[in-house]
This record gives structure tokens, C-alpha cells and sequence, in this order.
């Protein structure tokens, strides 16, 4: 059975510190769990996914159309981690904007959505629409040092999204309780950085998810459906460097907490 000491246990186990988890059950009662889950460790591109749910309610309101397309602008180059369609000139349509943050965590596509929502509406529909009242858009993404110039930041604050709120997002994600959720849902399942909790899952396990990573942290979290068919949201994050050591470390705490799901 599921506990926060067979968690804890788990983590020190995987040699993940500092961590904080958040864990459900959707398809079944009783399992609702989370250690340390309001913790405010940098969320990293854990943020995308929230920004792609608030871009999604103003499609369904009307306000933004997937179809448009947006030309890509210098103040918005940074580096990613897989190569990118989107350099200066190039104009994607909105849906191919999403896909490429959430597929790819592409940080370009990430900055561009900052500017077509705005930030100060980001915040708002994701805390008063989407119930995430830890989380907040602040500070554009940068994929290297030095940091993206970013005028409209104030300077001091940094985006937030705790576990606790991205557990309550994918399981909105999961329950289809959010504006184009099987989207979202399709998305999420094409992430193409799978070396950390999915290295611990079984054959024919699915794990739609969203990965985060600095050199100060890295995150791992997403909607589970296991091959018996049980239906989990499970979110880790800890405060240590992404790297390849410290990413396997997810995979092994993933093969320890297996077994009991």
C-alpha cells in the first residue's frame, strides 16, 4: 500500500534529495498522498504545461485561434536541447507552438506564448480558472547562460508551479475537466524526454507527462495508466542538478514504487 513513508523511503532509496512528490489515484478512492508538495522549487519547464492550458482556454473562448500564425522574433531566441524549425522570420501556427513546448520543451516556442498571453493573463486563468493558486508566469525561459533579456520581468520574482499544482493539472488533464484535454492528454503522451520516471515503468505502462530540468533542478510528472489499467497522476521534483547520474536516480525510484500501484 501507498504511504508518504514508502515515498520517503523510496526517494533516499533512489538517492533523490531533496524531493517532494504528489501522487493520485484517479480511477479508485484512497489514494491521495504528497510529500512536502508546496515546496518552492523552481519549477523549470514544468511551467509549460499550465501555459498550454491557459493558451487552450482562450481558444475555447474565442480568443485565440490555433490555426494563426506567429512570427518568431530575436528577443525570444534562446538555446534548446533539440533542434527547433523556429529561428527569426519563421512563422508557426499557434498549434504548432504548443506541441513543440510540451513535446520538445522547446523554449523558443515557451517565450512566444508569454508574449501572446501575457503573463498577468497566464497567472489569471491558471489560478482562477484552472484552481492553481501556486502557480505564476514571471520570467521568459533561457536555455543557457546568459539569461534571455527580458524587459517585462520585475526583476526579482520566478515562475511558480509547485507539485500540488501539477498534480491538480494533470488530473484536470486526465478527468477531461479543461479546455481540449484529449489534446493536451495527445501531447503530453509524445514527450520525447523519457529518461527519468518512464525508465522505471513496465511494458505497456503509459505515461503522458512533462519533464523539467536546470543546473539546479529536475522535475519528472504526468498522468500514469499501467497496464492493469489503474489510473495514477504522479509528480516528482527535487532540488538537484539535472544530469544523467541524477536523472537515472528517477527511473530507479520509479522501479521501487512500481510494485505497490
Amino acid at each position: 500500500m501507498l504511504t508518504n513513508e514508502l515515498l520517503r523511503r523510496a526517494a533516499a532509496q533512489a538517492g533523490l534529495d531533496p524531493a517532494a512528490m504528489a501522487i493520485r489515484r484517479l480511477d479508485a478512492p484512497g489514494t491521495d498522498l504528497g510529500v512536502d508538495s508546496r515546496a518552492a522549487f523552481y519549477p523549470a519547464s514544468m511551467i509549460k504545461t499550465p501555459l498550454a492550458a491557459a493558451a487552450l482556454a482562450l481558444v475555447e473562448d474565442g480568443v485565440l485561434e490555433m490555426d494563426r500564425a506567429y512570427e518568431v522574433t530575436q528577443p525570444n531566441m534562446t538555446a534548446n536541447d533539440k533542434p527547433s524549425p523556429l529561428v527569426p522570420g519563421y512563422a508557426g501556427p499557434l498549434r504548432e507552438l504548443l506541441e513543440l513546448m510540451i513535446t520538445r520543451s522547446d523554449n523558443v516556442a515557451t517565450n512566444m506564448l508569454f508574449d501572446i498571453l501575457g503573463r498577468e493573463q497566464a497567472t489569471e486563468i491558471a489560478q482562477r480558472r484552472l484552481g492553481l493558486s501556486d502557480t505564476a508566469f514571471y520570467r521568459k525561459l533561457s536555455g543557457s547562460l546568459p539569461l534571455i533579456h527580458d524587459p517585462q520581468w520585475n526583476g526579482k520574482q520566478r515562475n511558480t508551479h509547485p507539485p500540488a499544482d501539477a498534480a491538480r493539472l494533470f488530473e484536470l488533464i486526465a478527468r477531461g475537466q479543461v479546455p481540449f484535454a484529449a489534446y493536451l492528454r495527445d501531447v503530453l503522451s509524445r514527450q520525447e524526454w523519457n529518461n527519468k520516471l518512464s525508465a522505471g515503468l513496465q511494458a505497456g505502462d503509459h505515461f503522458a507527462h512533462k519533464t523539467g530540468d536546470t543546473d539546479e533542478v529536475t522535475h519528472d510528472g504526468g498522468i500514469l495508466r499501467t497496464v492493469e489499467g489503474a489510473l495514477y497522476v504522479i509528480v516528482l521534483y527535487t532540488g538537484m542538478e539535472s544530469t544523467d547520474a541524477h536523472n537515472a536516480r528517477f527511473g530507479t525510484f520509479m522501479t521501487l514504487l512500481r510494485p505497490q500501484l
